[in-house]
C-alpha cells in the first residue's frame, strides 16, 4: 500500500554552520565592536548575546539570513522575549524539530474532513499516510501545502 510520511525536520549540521557564520559576521562588523556579542548553539536552541535589544534584532536578521542562504527554513525557529539587564541583553532562539501532538492532531483531523481514503496514523514526531491510490496520497500532500501552519512540513519516504 503506497504511504509517506510528514515530517518538520532540519539539518543540524547546516545550522551550525551558519550559526559559525554569523559569528565570523558580527566580530567584522564596525557596529559589533567591542560589544561581546556572540551567538552560542545548544541542543535545540541558539543564545544570542549583546549590549543592547538593537543589536539583539540585527544579530536575529544575521542569523535568519545565514540559515536561509544555506537551505534551513527559518519557520522552524521561534524567538523568545529578550532577557534585558543593565550591560547586557540575551535572547534564545528555539530550533523547533517534529510534529508535536496537538499539531499532529490537527492535521489528522483536517486530512479526516476531507474525505479523502487515506489514513493517517501519529507515530512519535511524525505522520505516516497510507492509501490505495497514489492520486489520493498526492492529494492529501496538496492539503498539507495549503494548510496554514506555523511549522516547515516535509513530506518523506513516498513508497508505492
Amino acid at each position: 500500500m503506497p504511504s509517506f510520511d510528514v515530517v518538520s525536520d532540519f539539518n543540524y549540521h547546516e545550522v551550525t554552520n551558519a550559526v559559525d557564520q554569523s559569528n565570523r559576521e558580527i566580530t567584522t562588523r564596525f557596529d559589533f565592536k567591542g560589544t561581546n556579542s556572540q551567538f552560542l548553539l545548544d541542543d535545540n536552541s541558539v543564545n544570542l548575546t549583546s549590549e543592547s535589544e538593537f543589536q539583539l534584532q540585527q544579530m536575529l536578521d544575521i542569523l535568519k539570513q545565514k540559515l536561509a542562504k544555506r537551505g534551513v527554513n527559518i519557520g522552524c525557529l521561534k524567538a523568545e522575549d529578550p532577557d534585558m539587564s543593565i550591560n547586557e541583553a540575551r535572547q534564545k532562539i528555539i530550533l523547533r524539530k517534529g510534529i508535536d501532538s496537538d499539531l499532529a492532531r490537527k492535521l489528522v483531523k483536517h486530512i479526516k474532513n476531507s474525505k479523502l481514503k487515506v489514513q493517517v496514523a501519529i507515530q512519535g514526531d511524525q505522520l505516516r499516510v497510507s492509501g490505495k491510490k497514489r492520486d489520493n496520497l498526492q492529494t492529501a500532500i496538496q492539503l498539507f501545502k495549503d494548510l496554514d501552519v506555523e511549522l516547515p512540513l516535509q513530506y518523506e519516504n513516498f513508497r508505492d
